[in-house]
């Protein structure tokens, strides 16, 4: 874990904050290129490093990384898109009707006042992608985000809100680039950001990260019977490694959560270590993925600690035997059989 990752051409992986989008047999991974100097623009705020853009990888087998370049690129001068803004948390799905793919990442000015959501579509997963415009959903402030395409076509929006005390939930509209009205207040006052959605068995898991910038803290998960139901903690779910290891998510925040195609209950869990001195050196969990097997103890472990009621539908969910399929970054993993 943390060690470095290069693509095939042998230079450092650049795709900070991002996910994975699996399209017609082939993995794209976009995220944020850190490539330029870090910096801190005022003394009070964060380390930053001044946007470059969206960088896209494509691999056939998780391992291998191909560099498609830069899918969206800043633009000098734009309201949005000039390189002293903030780009962050790219996100990619696909509109299988209009044949788009659409791309969300969060939007904001250095001081991290705008809080926007930003929209940009293509018609090929390498880009490139069009800025449409960036905006507040539903009229609220909108900072870490994900998106999750559920398994009927419908794809929501999750992200960190209200000065980050709040997580929202919003439906997208059936192009993918606007919210509808419904949505969804959750973890009110709890400070929850870098949010992760993942189904499995029916149910939906969220895991979320702490308000710590860019220093790690302890994961959590939730789970609810839909988007819009009620999200019960089932605790923090990392095991292995030391005792700090797991109490801080490996020394890393999350980003994404993807699915291993043909084997169910199988799932990758992607998270970065930043580095606040060099960005551009940030690094991966496990390198950079490790396996969610451990969800299965965390649940068992948490119902017998606090003697949870949950339904037995939940109960057949964690006894479900989460197993490696052999992809690299298997550190920090205990499988249950």
């Amino acid at each position: 874990p943390g060690e470095p990752w290069n693509d095939v051409d042998g230079n450092p992986i650049q795709a900070h904050g991002g996910g994975v989008l699996l399209h017609e047999g082939v993995y794209y991974w976009y995220g944020e290129d850190k490539s330029g100097p870090t910096y801190k623009k005022f003394s009070l705020t964060a380390a930053r490093v001044d946007v470059i853009g969206v960088r896209c990888y494509s691999s056939t087998d998780l391992a291998n990384w191909r560099d498609e370049g830069l899918v969206l690129k800043s633009t000098p001068n734009h309201p949005d898109l000039a390189p002293n803004m903030v780009l962050e948390r790219p996100k990619v799905i696909y509109n299988d009707r209009l044949r788009t793919f659409v791309m969300w990442m969060h939007i904001d000015d250095a001081e991290y006042k705008m809080a926007r959501a930003g929209v940009a579509v293509s018609s090929a997963a390498t880009g490139p992608f069009k800025f449409l415009r960036s905006f507040r959903p539903n009229g609220r402030q909108s900072r870490d985000l994900n998106l999750f395409k559920d398994d009927d076509g419908t794809a929501y929006v999750i992200y960190s809100s209200e000065g980050n005390k709040d997580m929202h939930i919003a439906k997208l509209s059936p192009d993918y680039t606007d919210t509808q009205p419904q949505h969804l207040k959750i973890f009110i006052g709890r400070s929850r950001e870098a949010p992760a959605v993942f189904k499995h068995g029916g149910l939906y898991f969220m895991l979320t990260s702490g308000c710590t910038g860019w220093e790690p803290n302890q994961a959590e998960v939730h789970w609810a019977n839909d988007m819009f139901g009620q999200w019960n903690l089932v605790g923090h779910p990392c095991v292995g490694g030391t005792e700090m290891d797991a109490a801080y998510t490996f020394q890393s925040q999350g980003s994404f959560v993807l699915p291993v195609p043909g084997r169910p209950g199988s799932f990758i869990f992607m998270g970065d270590q930043w580095d606040p001195d060099n960005l551009a050196e940030s690094r991966w969990t496990s390198s950079p993925c490790m396996f969610l097997s451990f969800l299965c103890c965390v649940a068992h472990e948490f119902v017998l600690q606090s003697m949870c009621r949950l339904p037995t539908r939940l109960y057949q969910v964690f006894s479900v035997a989460f197993k490696t399929s052999g992809l690299p970054g298997k550190h920090h993993v205990k499988e249950h059989g």
